[in-house]
């Protein structure tokens, strides 16, 4: 166990920095009185269980792990609107403290199961006291309509380990549907909602 923990150091304290500077952005937009496509953010580091099944189950050697498996680190950005999206994908790629090396969208190619989000896998060195260590972390960004359904399909999937009785799978599927169809309506009105917000964070602060 402390081969563990040894191990998934760097990795903790990439998800804090990680986590610290993304909410930043929502700040810097709150501090020049924009609408900040960030919602809020979270993060984790895979268990070790989750790790060991899943080299496991694709055959990578543990002593590649750091190559090989890259959502050992896990970060995930919450937005309002589809547009948000690209937003903030474009503010990672420009970023200089980290380095997109793949992106993945399944908002654009949607899973067989509904499932929609966009993935960068970035590069990002961590300073330890024997030096600076580069890992593989995995930012997620989707919609909250997106991250609800996601959370129950998650949910699901450890009762019935991905094979879902025909039913429940359908019902996911049509679920996924009417998250899409929500993000769509959400979409156009977002003007209107942006000012309702604004309004009511002015007055919030008035009080």
């Amino acid at each position: 166990m402390e081969q563990w923990e040894k191990f998934l150091a760097p990795y903790k304290q990439a998800v804090e920095e990680l986590k610290v500077k993304l909410k930043g952005m929502r700040q810097d937009y709150q501090l020049n009185r924009q609408s900040s496509p960030v919602e809020f953010v979270t993060a984790r580091v895979k268990p070790v269980q989750s790790i060991i099944e899943k080299a496991s189950a694709r055959n990578i050697p543990y002593d590649r792990l750091q190559e090989g498996m890259y959502d050992i680190a896990g970060v995930r950005i919450m937005c309002q609107f589809v547009d948000d999206i690209e937003v903030i994908c474009a503010q990672i790629r420009n970023r200089t403290d980290m380095r997109v090396v793949e992106e993945r969208d399944y908002v654009a190619n949607t899973k067989e199961s509904g499932y929609r989000s966009y993935h960068l896998i970035v590069e990002y060195p961590v300073e330890r006291l024997s030096g600076t260590v580069s890992i593989l972390a995995e930012i997620q960004i989707r919609t909250l309509a997106m991250n609800f359904w996601a959370t129950i399909e998650h949910t699901l999937n450890y009762k019935y380990s991905g094979e879902y009785p025909p039913e429940i799978k359908k019902r996911l599927q049509n679920a996924a549907e009417a998250a899409y169809l929500l993000d769509q309506e959400m979409s156009e009105i977002r003007e209107e909602i942006q000012d309702a917000q604004k309004y009511y964070t002015k007055k919030r602060n008035m009080r």
